[in-house]
């Protein structure tokens, strides 16, 4: 799971105890609720099957889907599946190549999510080398499921967009830009990340 709610307050004390910015982002909108998902494969494939669809298809594909697969758990069910099966459960013929990858990583053992690296970076190496994983969907993993607290999805735009408000900058920073500005905020990114997304959730128009 994530950061809990000791752990997140911790880290965001922290950070405003050494950024003007980020003490005044929290005086103005208060302290984020804790984000946390369950470490593992069902969560990838769920972050697979919800790329690039609305939360309510991706809730009716993946309750088609799970149901086909019925161990949902063990990748050996879903690679048993052909993927004309997999196609009239809902998902595209990217996605199919997309599971079924990521159910070949941790089937052969390649991928084991549950003995990543430490090092984060290691750790989103292993990730992304699945295909349909990419850095975004890596880093908002192991924030989430894991708790790491220096995570820092700087691809995010509503992180872009909100860090950016936070420090000032003049317009939404650039990927880049955005990993540079969070630089002072090691080794606590990943509670500032949260606070941005609670930030562009908030904010006034």
């Amino acid at each position: 799971m994530g950061l809990n709610e000791t752990e997140l307050k911790a880290s965001l004390d922290a950070l405003a105890a050494i950024d003007g910015n980020v003490a005044a982002c929290l005086t103005r909108i208060g302290y984020p609720e804790p984000r946390g998902r369950d470490a593992g494969y069902e969560t990838l494939l769920r972050t697979i099957i919800g790329q690039q669809v609305s939360v309510k298809a991706a809730a009716a594909i993946w309750a088609r889907f799970a149901d086909l697969v019925g161990d949902i758990q063990s990748p050996d069910a879903l690679l048993a599946l052909e993927e004309t099966e997999l196609r009239a459960a809902g998902l595209s013929g990217q996605k199919v190549k997309y599971v079924r990858d990521l159910a070949a990583h941790v089937a052969s053992g390649a991928l084991d999510l549950h003995a990543l690296p430490e090092d984060d970076e290691e750790a989103i190496a292993k990730l992304v080398a699945v295909k349909g994983i990419g850095r975004w969907s890596a880093e908002v993993y192991l924030l989430f499921a894991e708790g790491r607290a220096d995570v820092w999805p700087a691809g995010d735009l509503a992180i872009q967009v909100a860090a950016g408000e936070m420090v000032g900058h003049e317009g939404r920073p650039s990927e880049k830009q955005t990993r540079a500005l969070a630089e002072g905020w090691r080794p606590h990114r990943g509670a500032a990340a949260i606070l941005c997304w609670h930030h562009y959730n908030t904010r006034v128009m």
